[in-house]
């Protein structure tokens, strides 16, 4: 049975039916099996629809207002209603909840053509899938069915609560603290750049359950639901950050909140284990979103390059830009590989940090060295911020930084190295 509901099929009708340009150049029919057992990249028609609907919301929707959402720092609330009466919001949440359990394969399809409108956009939709994957994983029926379906009700979003000022990369060094007090919980503390801090509906958060600092992170911290009109829980102001910059970045302090112990994920100790699990599941969609922002690159610098004449010739004619211009696909389709590997291992089954930390780190930074190399392009027309090169190289910076670092990944890459080694020396 087709995934879309009538309204959507309309939608589809009605919105205008010339595709974007570099997406209706590309066929998509996907590779063949590498090996016998091996990934298959093809799309199925489900998957080819769910994308056609995608593209034509991010050119309708997206692309007419993402500078408006870049100067202004305007949370796209507009935006956000329109994706989730689509589908393209919550589209993982399983079956039983009500949602459409859509893989991960899928999703990050989707990442793919939200990024390539906006990835600030991109962020402020998809970073509801942050909060929201520690309770797919963890959660018991009973919070799936309260958090998840609440979400699946009305156009909300959740977020994901473990950055703190002084601890980012090192998880182990989180401050915020919960003190078991009867069936209540009472978090103390300061989380740090939350995405959607200041417009979730409710939080997953991380905290410090066991007071003995020596404790090892596998049993020293708890994963919490915490309500977003909780006493004592208060967003901070709104980051000015450098790109990204409608998406809702703040401080949350934590100061006697109470949460009942019916929001605790798993139990005292899980938290560590379900925060970098979730990892797992969402860094391969963020790297398809530093893929959608590389394409988009790629595109305009392209566009560019045939427009732009020096010395009498369009600048596409020189061999020195052909070559960007070639290093920058060959950048493109690799990190579009990595994400899609990272996705079918998560489809299977199968722990996938190793594969996702390849494609998140590589995307990363492909796509920082792709929005460079555009501006370049462009000129002194890419250093100004009437040229849309200058936003995706603002844009691109933070996918080196959040979700863990590209050097985080590099580290979670050669430790599984190691651990390989080891077992097979045994």
């Amino acid at each position: 049975m087709n995934i879309f509901t009538q309204s959507k099929m309309v939608f589809l009708k009605k919105v205008v039916t010339k595709p974007l340009r570099h997406l209706a150049a590309r066929s998509y029919v996907g590779l063949s099996h590498i090996s016998p057992n091996g990934p298959s990249f093809g799309i199925t028609e489900d998957q080819k629809q769910m994308q056609e609907l995608t593209r034509k919301f991010v050119r309708e929707e997206i692309i007419p207002v993402a500078a408006h959402h870049d100067k202004t720092g305007e949370y796209p609330w507009d935006i956000v209603k329109k994706a989730w009466s689509l589908g393209l919001m919550n589209n993982h949440i399983p079956a039983d909840i009500g949602g459409m359990d859509i893989d991960c394969y899928t999703t990050c399809l989707i990442s793919e053509e939200l990024a390539y409108g906006c990835t600030g956009i991109m962020t402020a939709l998809e970073a509801s899938s942050l909060g929201q994957t520690p309770v797919i994983l963890a959660g018991n029926q009973e919070q799936k069915k309260k958090y998840l379906g609440r979400l699946l009700e009305e156009p909300i979003v959740a977020a994901y609560c473990v950055t703190e000022p002084g601890a980012g990369s090192d998880v182990n060094g989180v401050k915020t603290r919960a003190e078991r007090k009867g069936d209540e919980y009472i978090l103390n503390g300061q989380k740090m750049w939350i995405t959607n801090g200041g417009v979730a509906n409710w939080y997953f958060v991380l905290a410090r359950t066991n007071p003995d600092p020596k404790a090892p992170a596998s049993k020293a911290f708890t994963g919490f639901i915490v309500e977003r009109d909780t006493p004592g829980l208060t967003p901070g102001r709104k980051e000015q950050n450098m790109g990204q910059r409608a998406s809702d970045t703040r401080g949350i302090t934590f100061e006697d909140v109470r949460v009942p112990k019916e929001n605790v994920l798993i139990g005292e100790g899980a938290g560590f284990k379900i925060a970098m699990g979730t990892f797992d599941k969402t860094r391969p969609p963020v790297a398809a979103g530093a893929v959608g922002l590389a394409q988009r690159c790629l595109d305009e610098a392209f566009k560019y390059s045939l427009e732009r004449k020096t010395f009498g010739v369009p600048i596409a004619n020189h061999q020195a830009v052909q070559f960007m211009l070639a290093d920058m696909a060959i950048g493109v389709e690799t990190s579009r590989l990595a994400y899609r590997l990272a996705a079918w291992e998560v489809d299977q089954g199968r722990r996938n940090s190793y594969y996702a930390s390849i494609a998140k780190c590589y995307a990363a930074d492909i796509a920082n060295k792709i929005a460079s190399d555009a501006v370049q392009i462009f000129g002194g027309n890419g250093f100004n911020s009437d040229y849309p090169v200058e936003k995706l190289m603002r844009d691109a910076k933070i996918y080196q930084i959040y979700e863990g670092t590209s050097q985080i990944q590099r580290l979670i890459i050669s430790r599984n190295m190691f651990e390989e080694a080891k077992q097979s020396a045994k």
